[in-house]
């Protein structure tokens, strides 16, 4: 397993920043249930990391301000029986994590007229349907 976290070419995250933490996992088990510590805690000081560049740190914290506890962000991983397993697991969803939440913004909108064929077709198909209507009237000579 990699020791580090490549989120992109400009985001490397060293092992020495990420501190995993072993437990029971939750739920049905066999004879192992009690002694294997399978379920993986990986998490990642977001706010104080020398790693990221200053301009992708303000944006990731606000992108994630919501899953941060004190700049610290946590993945829980217990899907597996394995640990090793859950310990790939829980780095590949940090990982996919912070790659959507260091991704730049998508462009801004710029609003368009509409071309003048359009407004002329839009015109036309209104009026066409005005003298539909207005065919299906019954008039009533007083």
């Amino acid at each position: 397993m990699p020791d580090e976290l490549v989120v992109s070419r400009t985001l490397v995250i060293p092992a020495t920043e990420l501190r995993e933490r072993f437990s029971r996992s939750s739920g049905p088990g066999g004879q192992g249930v009690n002694t294997a510590d399978s379920r993986v805690e990986l998490s990642f000081d977001v706010e104080n990391s020398p790693s990221i560049p200053a301009h992708l740190r303000t944006r990731i914290l606000n992108r994630l301000a919501n899953r941060l506890v004190d700049g610290v962000i946590t993945i829980a991983a217990s899907e597996y029986r394995a640990q090793l397993a859950n310990r790939a697991a829980a780095r590949e969803r940090m990982t996919a994590l912070l790659r959507q939440a260091a991704e730049p913004p998508p462009p801004t909108r710029r609003d368009t007229k509409p071309s003048r064929g359009s407004r002329e077709r839009r015109l036309t198909d209104k009026k066409r349907r005005a003298q539909t209507k207005q065919s299906r009237r019954v008039r009533h000579d007083d």
